[in-house]
């Protein structure tokens, strides 16, 4: 690290370049606040005949020499004031192009602080600006035409300035002598003295700036890249992830989506101010042998997100699912969802087996909320519910996933989901539209949009019936309108609420004969009054609906026994992956495990496994493969004899009679997932001796 202290002169004279990174923010300064702050100073110095006044720091990363000779700097600190003043002296310079003065040569100061006037390309530039802004800079550099209708902030300020200029109280030259008076403090950086970027960074902003977790986590994946490596991850892998966010709330957007990201990657609960320090974890821990890996995964899976987040997929059939799961207005789902549609791009399941898995969740969530099950255990559900996917058998693996739910976590079965889905306040859910439209569209082969359509009570809302919605409702007309009112026997879709509001049923039945619904109105508009026992016949009808809309999972009495009855010795054991210590506490073994435990479960359907003590086995007949866990790594024991086993990879090691836990007397350290081929092969081997 080299501190050093001067001026914006310093800086910039000599064949040097500041580059902003591209995961810095745009330029954001105001002519109102931080440009008019600046020109006061600089006016005030002078006036008052102030020697020097400190403006800030400016921290930078020193990159290596070009071959012509340029030092190169990514400036990580400090980019928005040393772009403000270099707008100053450009403004500046400009006015003294058109009002010459003997006491400053408006060339001088753009060879010395604008330009490195020998060099080409970009490398003539002394300051290089995000993409966003780079343009426009480069354009008031060189003098160049600029549209009037230019709205960005470099030229809002840079005309700023120039109106300043020629309305000063003070001299050109008196301006430029000022400016030398701003002191700023440079500190350098290098990496190969081993300075630490982002630690500094966080430092710097651990107050005052107001970065989103997203961007926090941009900054740590591109800051320890070269430049060049910098424009390539950034152009081909976060730019479109961050474009695939509508501009409006996308930071917002972001960050929900790296924390999806997170608990489906870990399959641990993450708050949402945590997202960054978890995802720091994550990425030192990761699979991925560097940055540009682990922003492809980002991106990849970001692509399965928004797709499915705005219903904007290659698959039409898909966004019909999508956008009605939207509608529930709950996103816990997604961190498992997201994993599944990735599988499913990857063909590991069919286009029919994904929707079935999406229709299946969103009755899941939909019968909890009926039933008034808490959602607080939703989140755990879903970021766990990948360990149960049985890769060749996928959706039946998955429906009995959800059918052995159970407690506070159960798939509510038919009856119960009829019996509270009777008596339920529909019309106070906040999905109460969202049921409606979807009964009313179920096995509708040009399903209605129902835009304009509100919700209307049949019965009116009104306390004060009149005389004939009492007659109709007989004695008990109070108590049935108070329990009744907001059922879903009751309730309806009508673009003409206001028209009916408290009239007689008689009055209303023309408007629903006329109405655009059909399954919503079939039983409505065939009844010549409307009381408690047509409103329960009605909740009948729409219920037996309801449960083809929001099925529960259906499958086979084979399939059932197989996934309760097998693995036997799994189901039976007292361990579990919970039991492990190293694997609740160790996030690189718990990487390493999942991916290696779906890789051999994927092997062979017969394949079942069993946690014992201190490893868990995987057998067929008998042992195939056993797994201890431990830090930072798997060992493997493999049954096969070592004198049998084909290595031509070397990674196996004979432990004949050293009496290690597992069966078999060959191991593997798996400590890395460039071994996982490898391994694979070996326990193919010894997979296909049981065949």
């Amino acid at each position: 690290m080299e501190p050093g202290k001067g001026s914006i002169y310093d800086l910039l004279n000599g064949n040097t370049q500041y580059i902003v990174p591209v995961y810095q923010r745009k330029y954001s300064w105001l002519k109102e606040k931080q440009c008019e702050r600046l020109w006061n100073d600089i006016v005030s110095m002078e006036k008052t005949g102030k020697r020097q006044h400190f403006v800030g720091s400016i921290v930078n990363i020193a990159e290596t020499h070009t071959p012509m000779g340029i030092q190169k700097y990514l400036v990580i600190d400090g980019q928005q004031r040393m772009t403000t003043l270099t707008i100053l002296m450009i403004a500046l310079r400009d006015y003294l192009k058109a009002h010459p003065s003997e006491e400053v040569d408006p060339d001088n100061l753009t060879s010395m602080l604008l330009k490195n006037v020998t060099q080409k390309g970009e490398n003539r530039y002394k300051m290089i600006l995000t993409d966003t802004d780079k343009d426009i800079l480069i354009k008031l550099v060189e003098s160049a035409p600029i549209p009037e209708d230019e709205d960005s902030n470099i030229y809002i300020n840079y005309l700023y300035f120039r109106d300043k200029i020629e309305n000063a109280p003070i001299t050109p030259y008196q301006i430029y002598e000022s400016i030398a008076k701003l002191q700023i403090v440079s500190i350098t950086l290098k990496r190969e003295d081993g300075d630490d970027p982002q630690l500094i960074f966080e430092s710097l902003n651990s107050t005052g700036m107001d970065l989103s977790q997203s961007d926090l986590i941009r900054n740590f994946l591109l800051m320890g890249l070269s430049n060049d490596e910098q424009v390539d991850v950034y152009n081909n892998y976060w730019k479109p992830v961050e474009e695939s966010f509508p501009a409006e709330k996308r930071n917002e957007a972001m960050d929900t989506f790296f924390r999806h990201y997170l608990m489906m990657k870990s399959m641990q609960f993450v708050k949402e101010e945590d997202v960054y320090e978890g995802y720091k974890k994550y990425q030192n821990n990761a699979e991925f042998s560097n940055a540009k890996e682990f922003a492809e995964d980002i991106f990849n899976f970001g692509k399965c997100y928004t797709e499915m987040f705005y219903a904007s997929s290659p698959y039409p059939e898909l966004n019909v699912v999508f956008s009605d799961i939207s509608k529930l207005k709950m996103d816990v789902q997604f961190p498992f969802l997201m994993y599944v549609y990735y599988d499913f791009k990857n063909d590991k399941l069919s286009q029919d087996d994904f929707k079935c898995i999406l229709r299946m969740t969103e009755a899941y969530i939909v019968r909890r909320a009926i039933c008034e099950i808490p959602t607080n255990s939703l989140n755990k559900t879903f970021i766990t519910m990948k360990r149960s996917i049985n890769y060749s058998d996928y959706l039946n693996s998955i429906k009995m996933a959800f059918i052995k739910l159970d407690s506070y976590k159960e798939f509510p079965a038919d009856a119960k989901f009829k019996a509270d889905f009777l008596e339920k306040n529909v019309y106070k859910m906040r999905i109460a539209n969202y049921l409606l439209v979807k009964l009313e569209n179920h096995d509708n082969k040009e399903p209605i949009p129902f835009e304009g359509f509100t919700i209307e009570h049949i019965m009116p809302q009104n306390k004060d019936l009149n005389p004939e919605w009492r007659a109709a409702l007989g004695e008990n007309w109070e108590e049935i309108h108070n329990s009744y009112l907001h059922r879903i026997g009751n309730l309806t879709l009508t673009k003409y609420n206001t028209e009916m509001s408290d009239k007689p049923f008689s009055e209303k039945l023309s408007v629903f004969q006329e109405s655009a619904t059909h399954i919503l109105n079939k039983s409505v508009i065939n009844q010549t009054t409307w009381n408690q026992q047509t409103m329960d016949d009605r909740a009948e009808i729409l219920i037996g609906y309801a449960l083809k809309v929001w099925q529960y999972p259906e499958v086979s009495d084979e399939v059932r026994a197989k996934y309760t009855e097998e693995p036997a010795e799994e189901a039976k054991s007292k361990y579990s992956l919970e039991s492990y210590e190293v694997y609740n506490n160790d996030a690189l073994t718990r990487m390493f495990f999942d991916k290696l435990n779906e890789a051999i479960l994927g092997l062979h359907p017969g394949i079942k496994r069993e946690f014992k003590k201190l490893y868990v086995a995987y057998k067929l007949k008998t042992n195939v493969v056993d797994v201890i866990m431990q830090h930072a790594r798997l060992r493997l024991t493999v049954n096969l004899e070592f004198d049998e086993v084909n290595d031509p990879s070397g990674i196996c090691r004979d432990v004949t009679n050293l009496g290690r836990w597992g069966n078999g007397d060959v191991e593997i350290g798996f400590d890395s997932l460039g071994k996982m081929d490898a391994a694979l092969d070996i326990i193919k081997q010894s997979l296909a001796k049981q065949l």
